[in-house]
């Protein structure tokens, strides 16, 4: 912790260190467990249990040891490679004006105790993080709230960890949200009405004229935008890096299922109200249940097996599913390719899509332009044959024969 506040004194070291819970004996036994699950050969399995348990990774320290295990990198070899690019030489990034409209925002809830020089100094680190991944990865957009995300990083891992980890999550876990537009974004959302369908149909059903956009900014960016607690997010961030994207999504599901009782008390018929109670989450969140019964829904019903075939319709390249199972994550290279795939496929279902809407927008005149060429041939013929004169004696008896069938079907 000493490297995140060097320039501190020793006195506001001790105002500006923060702590999740106090340290208990079951703690203590916990802490010993993650240790040895992080020693070589790595107890992968053991450590997503340990940080999907109760209280999580327990504290900051060892959540520095765990980080890049369950990002699936090797710190100090990542470490070398950071050191050896002279980042602030690349050209500017595209959205850097955003980032630091964005970073003046940031470190409102935490932490606190921390003078105006401290956070100064913090938001100057945070910019340098995120404009360093930005500038190394430049097909990459930023989105507004990506800030929240890596502050909660810096606060945990320090300058070197931060930027570190925002690269390996940003191109592994949400990708997806750095795609040039949000339609992928969008997409991911389209799992929540299966996830409740398969739990709670009754549910569903009373939310079925409400489009789940309402759970866009707490998945976006990971709760962090939401959550005000430092050691709640903190201990959401354990849950949510020992597992693949898409539990993210299940967890949003189960905090909509806590507030059954709540949302069936709204009309169906009023989607506004339910729009506005849904994009707000409640508090304060019971995160210990709330993770446990998420755990429990996903085992219930994984992804492949929700109603409508929502998982067939997902992108084969979208970390929804690349990061199924986070034991085979795939590497930065790997994850830049996927990336690249899926601007492409996306490119290519805009492109369709325009092209049925100029279909859909000329079908009418088109058909109407058919229907003039057929009269100005068929009058030409009749012209030459010299029927030109009947025409209208057999237009007058089809319109009569049409009138008096749709009076003999009325009867």
């Amino acid at each position: 912790m000493s490297e995140k506040i060097d320039n501190a004194t020793a006195n506001e070291k001790s105002d500006t260190l923060w702590v999740r819970k106090k340290p208990t004996p079951e703690t203590s036994i916990k802490t010993d467990r993650i240790l040895a699950a992080c020693e070589e050969p790595v107890e992968l399995d053991a450590l997503i249990l340990l940080a999907t348990s109760t209280e999580g990774l327990v504290n900051d320290e060892l959540m520095e040891s765990t980080g890049p295990i369950l990002l699936g990198y090797d710190y100090k070899t990542a470490v070398e490679s950071m050191l050896s690019r002279a980042w602030r030489s690349l050209p500017p990034h595209k959205d850097e004006d955003q980032v630091r409209l964005d970073v003046d925002r940031s470190f409102v809830y935490y932490p606190k105790n921390e003078n105006d020089r401290q956070i100064d100094r913090r938001k100057a680190e945070l910019s340098d993080v995120i404009t360093e991944f930005l500038r190394s990865y430049p097909m990459l957009s930023y989105f507004q709230g990506f800030h929240d995300i890596v502050q909660v990083f810096l606060l945990v891992l320090g300058v070197d960890g931060a930027a570190i980890a925002a690269a390996h999550l940003s191109l592994q876990r949400i990708r997806d949200f750095m795609l040039p537009s949000l339609s992928a974004s969008v997409a991911q959302l389209q799992l929540l009405p299966a996830i409740l369908q398969a739990v709670d149909n009754e549910l569903c059903k009373h939310l079925s004229q409400t489009r789940p956009f309402f759970a866009l900014a707490a998945t976006l960016t990971m709760y962090a935008h939401e959550i005000q607690e430092y050691g709640d997010i903190a201990r959401l961030f354990d849950f949510l890096l020992a597992h693949g994207a898409v539990v993210s999504l299940y967890f949003f599901a189960v905090i909509v299922l806590s507030r059954r009782d709540e949302l069936l008390e709204i009309p169906a018929s009023e989607p506004e109200m339910l729009h506005s109670v849904l994009s707000k989450l409640p508090k304060p969140l019971d995160l210990e249940t709330l993770i446990s019964k998420t755990t429990s829904i996903f085992n219930q019903f994984p992804p492949e097996r929700l109603p409508r075939r929502a998982w067939t319709k997902v992108s084969p390249y979208s970390v929804l599913k690349t990061t199924r199972e986070i034991t085979h994550q795939p590497s930065l290279s790997e994850s830049v390719k996927l990336f690249e795939k899926q601007v492409t496929q996306l490119r290519k279902e805009q492109n369709r899509e325009r092209l049925m809407k100029q279909i859909r927008q000329y079908r009418r005149p088109a058909r109407n332009i058919g229907i003039a060429v057929f009269i100005g041939v068929f009058s030409f013929w009749l012209r030459r044959t010299g029927w030109d004169g009947y025409p209208i004696f057999w237009l007058r008896r089809i319109w009569q024969t049409t009138q008096l069938h749709r009076m003999n079907t009325r009867v």
